[in-house]
């Protein structure tokens, strides 16, 4: 199998061009190559297939072999893949997704992308849409949740998929693993949630470690630095507009009055190689 290693500020996946190859038991497949140690080391398995409705398809599989409705970094990557590789040559383009038809528009250069900018959709916010079962009392924007003693309180938000974004003093110094952890598996989540831990640095910039469902912590996280903008500018935290620092790099998140969310960031090839499944 051929395939592409691609990253998106930190968040690298196995890129396949399954207009050309055929992928057998992608789930298991995932999880071998994913292996950082005995694979090709990733956050998951992206497959870019034929669309009936769009230019493409992005199928994604974590790192764990479950699979994903959405992810903001992965679609860039696989927007400058189609560019890149001669298959699909527009400046705009839609990627088809579990959580629907997302549209893209490559900032290009000589033939090359140099940044993307992607329509997200607009955020669920209702308890059933992310989804999420909250006590009696409680919102799916201010979800209290506990954690060894601690108390957090989780502003709950889908772009596709769900997250839960917790604003905290000091993301360096979150228990991320052990928290993240619980969150994503916490009993409220019929669908397990992704975990974000924010920091408001100013109105405009925000800081954000990620626990990943599925994955674990990432470098970096589209979609959940899209739910962190929302959730800061929902709770008066920040403005509608901010940049978004992440482990890996930086997220522009700009979210429009008519309730669209859009991330603009770049994307780039790790390597090309071969393997056989």
């Amino acid at each position: 199998m051929n395939f592409t290693k691609m990253q998106g500020i930190g968040n690298d996946y196995i890129y396949v061009n399954c207009f050309e190859e055929y992928v057998p038991h992608p789930e298991e497949l995932a999880v071998r190559l994913s292996d950082r140690h005995f694979g090709i080391g990733s956050d998951g398995l992206i497959l870019i297939r034929p669309s009936e409705q769009a230019d493409a398809m992005m199928d994604l599989y974590n790192a764990d072999g479950s699979r994903a409705m959405m992810c903001g970094n992965g679609i860039r990557c696989v927007g400058k893949y189609l560019y890149e590789k001669g298959i699909v040559k527009k400046d705009c383009l839609q990627i088809e997704t579990l959580s629907g038809i997302k549209e893209l528009h490559l900032n290009t250069a000589n033939g090359c992308v140099k940044s993307i900018q992607v329509d997200m959709g607009k955020p669920g916010l209702d308890a059933a849409e992310l989804p999420v079962l909250p006590p009696e009392g409680a919102s799916a924007q201010d979800l209290p949740l506990e954690v060894d003693g601690v108390l957090y309180h989780g502003v709950c938000i889908s772009m596709g998929n769900p997250h839960t974004v917790l604003f905290v003093e000091n993301p360096a110094a979150a228990p991320v693993e052990r928290v993240g952890r619980a969150i994503e598996n916490h009993p409220w989540f019929p669908q397990k949630t992704n975990v974000e831990f924010i920091r408001v640095i100013s109105p405009d910039e925000l800081e954000m470690r990620v626990w990943e469902r599925g994955s674990g912590e990432t470098m970096a996280c589209g979609t959940g630095a899209c739910a962190s903008a929302v959730a800061a500018a929902l709770t008066g935290r920040a403005q509608r507009s901010v940049l978004v620092h992440l482990l890996g790099g930086d997220l522009r998140i700009d979210w429009a009055l008519d309730g669209t969310v859009y991330m603009e960031g770049g994307a780039e090839f790790v390597f090309d190689g071969s393997i056989i499944i």
